[in-house]
């Protein structure tokens, strides 16, 4: 029986009842997928984002740097060794050649050549490497703190390396010479000892001063040094033959089989840049900003 004025509503069947039930069943149960679904791809795209400008905003020097700071090495590395193969190759091979052609070459020209070798290592390798061409060198920047200890073990390899070749060239070129140039004690072993250590005094003192103020000296520091080689050659040449380098002396005496007075300018050349380093201290106490620069260059 019906109400009055309220048509009677037709009956579902239990097919459409049972789809009406599902579809409010699952309906919500799909729908949370679907929200879930778009809100992690929505994740995703703002996540993608992110790491992208991350990779974007990275410095791009940080993927490089190993293979910068191994770059600037090999070019340190290289830099040494040609420098003190030049110096050996144009220091020996002056008194080579002046042995060869006695009427050519003076002795003035023989103690000064080194010095203007040096000057334009200096100018044009400087910055590289710092341009020491000399294990004694390195080892005096190392005890001021302006050079790393543990890249002085690389210099003084490629430093007696580059000494060696010049020194094997040399015999290459003009044999058994002079005793391929290899510095001898003209005035006695002690006598020569005793030179050696003021002579590497005064080098690595002028060194030590110039590294120290490079804003003032500039590049007139290559002038500084250069000019104390060639003085000390002019004057005490003919005593020891004015080395002051071990590297420089070294070389042509293992190639020329010159073995008994090498422990002088290995002895000498130490002490007196022990000394240097001492006495740079008492006068400008620790190292410097400008000499660190000045002592490792920049890898080129």
């Amino acid at each position: 029986m019906s109400m009055p004025g309220k048509e009677p509503s037709p009956a579902q069947s239990p097919r459409s009842q049972g789809q009406s039930a599902s579809q409010r069943i699952t309906g919500g149960q799909q729908s949370a997928p679907n929200s879930r679904s778009h809100s992690g791809r929505r994740n995703g795209r703002r996540n993608g984002r992110r790491n992208g400008e991350d990779l974007a905003n990275a410095p791009r020097h940080a993927v490089k740097f190993t293979d910068v700071s191994t770059l600037a090495i090999t070019r340190r590395l290289l830099a040494e060794g040609v420098g003190t193969f030049a110096l050996t190759f144009v220091a020996a091979g002056a008194n080579v050649v002046a042995a060869l052609y006695p009427d050519k070459v003076s002795f003035a020209a023989q103690v000064v050549a080194p010095g203007l070798l040096v000057m334009v290592v200096i100018y044009s390798l400087g910055t590289i490497s710092g341009a020491h061409i000399n294990p004694f060198v390195t080892l005096a920047f190392a005890l001021r703190a302006d050079f790393p200890w543990r890249r002085v073990w690389g210099y003084w390899l490629v430093q007696f390396a580059g000494a060696i070749l010049a020194a094997l060239l040399l015999r290459l070129l003009f044999g058994d010479v002079g005793h391929l140039g290899a510095t001898l004690p003209h005035g006695g072993i002690w006598q020569s000892l005793v030179m050696e250590v003021i002579l590497t005094f005064f080098l690595v003192t002028v060194i030590l001063a110039t590294a120290t103020n490079t804003q003032i000296v500039g590049h007139n520091a290559a002038i500084a040094v250069g000019a104390t080689i060639a003085l000390d050659g002019l004057f005490a040449g003919p005593v020891s033959g004015a080395s002051m380098n071990p590297a420089r002396s070294l070389g042509p005496m293992l190639v020329a089989g010159q073995f008994a007075p090498m422990w002088i300018y290995v002895a000498g050349p130490l002490i007196g840049a022990l000394l240097a380093v001492g006495f740079a201290y008492i006068l400008r106490g620790p190292t410097t900003p400008q000499a660190r620069k000045a002592a490792s260059g920049d890898g080129g």
